[in-house]
């Protein structure tokens, strides 16, 4: 296999590998393969290629994060840890209090580049499987489109649930997450109405990046592959 742009740049230049370092590449989908440097070219690095396998690093507890966007890099932190920590999917929402505003040629750019951090996120976890990073979505169409919203927890400062309330056989899992200002009230009611639970996530406020490290560990703890009683 020969490795160009981007990825050449990261072995030669970046991480200044050498011939013979052994490195694995993974397809996106659960394959990964061993690889071996063998040359390097003007603009590329040439490898020798292994036999692929499928090694299964996911959850057993598939979770959807639903985020409201924030600035720059709160957002990208937050989708880095979300997927290092297991998350499958991820939908940036629009929300009332979202001090981010994308025109149609911005969600795009924006889109792009998470779609890398996540590509990043995965080959520096190890993790061989790309979650789905979704279009930016306003929120009451992203409710119309997903509602009833089953298993759906809304972290809410006045939910009067906690993490550990769930029943504790649950294979998928919607988390809502607002941005740096929260859901405005309306949201709120328009979250319960449509099915999710309101869960208090400690007695502090958090900023949205912490919640969403905070939230995902938790849920992982109690009911995903960081329990203990789960593991494969």
């Amino acid at each position: 296999m020969v490795l160009e742009d981007e990825a050449n740049h990261y072995v030669r230049n970046v991480l200044r590998l050498k011939k013979g370092f052994r490195l694995t590449l993974f397809d996106g989908e659960g394959t990964e393969c061993p690889a071996v440097i063998e040359a390097f070219g003007r603009d590329e690095t040439r490898l020798r290629l292994g036999h692929p396998q499928k090694v299964d690093r996911e959850s057993p507890l598939r979770i959807h994060l639903v985020l409201g966007i924030s600035r720059g890099e709160r957002m990208d932190l937050a989708i880095q840890k979300a997927v290092e920590l297991g998350v499958n999917r991820i939908t940036p929402l629009l929300s009332e209090y979202c001090v981010v505003r994308l025109d149609a040629e911005k969600r795009e750019v924006r889109l792009q580049h998470w779609a890398r951090v996540i590509q990043s996120a995965c080959e520096q976890s190890g993790r061989n499987q790309l979650p789905i990073i979704d279009a930016p979505i306003a929120m009451d169409g992203w409710i119309s489109r997903e509602a009833p919203l089953k298993q759906g927890i809304f972290l809410d400062p006045r939910g009067e649930k906690n993490l550990s309330d769930l029943p504790g056989e649950i294979d998928d899992l919607m988390l809502m997450i607002g941005p740096e200002g929260g859901f405005s009230e309306a949201e709120r009611e328009m979250a319960l109405e449509a099915g999710a639970i309101a869960i208090r996530l400690g007695p502090r406020v958090l900023r949205t990046e912490t919640a969403v490290i905070a939230a995902i560990a938790s849920v992982q703890s109690l009911l995903g592959d960081l329990s203990g009683k789960r593991n494969a």
